[in-house]
């Protein structure tokens, strides 16, 4: 009898738990990474090759939308074809002046006065151009946010890997790669919660942005057997505290979704 019971207590204990497992959703895991908002900008300067003359900015400072964060070795002599260029204009205005006072007194044809007035609108597109080659000459940044890496200093070519590298630091998302089973269940909202034996604690953050693309994973985990050519969708997580991971772009994170 007491073995019979023992057996239908058992039972009831199981149809219990399976009953709390279909009651309560699963959570998802997934590895997934740490980085900015919108990423991280490498910021290359000119497609031409350049020689870092002056760095304005040193890795960890916070800069503004359009601070100069570097000025190239071409930077003095883009200058000087802007002002000759804007002497050009100024002479090219003073002869378009007397033309038209000659014109005006019938001493000059109107041949001539039409020829001085080409040349300005010439010498002005003269002095736009030479502004936008000076603009080049000057690495400008495109957003706010924090120097992550600086790749050439004074005297250094600007090679493949660019300048330097911005991020958005004031806003961070964990990045996880959710396998394309597992997509449907994530929503918009859901919490995550993101660990990592480089972070004291759990993080927290909510799902903001589900990708629209559907890849394979980049994130290798620590398992022999895992699958590395899984197929994932990668989840945006925004966190809610920014400031503990905002010197970690790329840190690899265990995340849970949801559950």
């Amino acid at each position: 009898m007491n073995f019979r019971l023992a057996q239908w207590t058992l039972l009831v204990s199981i149809v219990g738990a399976c009953t709390t497992l279909a009651a309560g959703e699963r959570a998802i895991s997934s590895l997934g990474r740490i980085e900015p908002h919108n990423g991280v900008y490498r910021l290359a300067g000119p497609s031409e090759i350049s020689v870092v003359s002056t760095l304005t900015v040193e890795e960890g400072d916070q800069v503004a939308a359009g601070q100069v964060l570097a000025t190239l070795d071409t930077h003095d002599l883009r200058t000087a074809e802007v002002r000759r260029a804007e002497v050009d204009l100024e002479h090219a205005r003073r002869v378009l002046s007397r033309q038209e006072t000659l014109r005006n007194n019938s001493f000059q044809s109107e041949a001539a006065f039409d020829k001085a007035g080409r040349d300005v609108h010439l010498k002005q597109a003269g002095v736009a151009a030479a502004k936008a080659r000076l603009a080049l000459a000057s690495v400008r940044a495109p957003s706010s946010g924090e120097v992550l890496a600086i790749h050439a200093r004074e005297g250094e070519r600007i090679g493949p890997e660019g300048l330097l590298e911005l991020g958005r630091t004031d806003r961070m998302y964990a990045v996880a790669e959710v396998y394309e089973t597992d997509i449907g269940r994530v929503a918009l909202g859901q919490t995550a919660r993101i660990t990592s034996l480089s972070l004291q604690g759990t993080l927290t953050g909510k799902v903001e942005r589900i990708g629209h693309l559907v890849a394979r994973n980049e994130a290798l985990g620590l398992d022999p057997v895992a699958r590395i050519d899984s197929r994932i969708v990668e989840v945006f997580i925004l966190l809610d505290d920014p400031k503990a991971v905002a010197s970690l772009t790329n840190l690899q994170v265990d995340v849970e979704i949801g559950g």
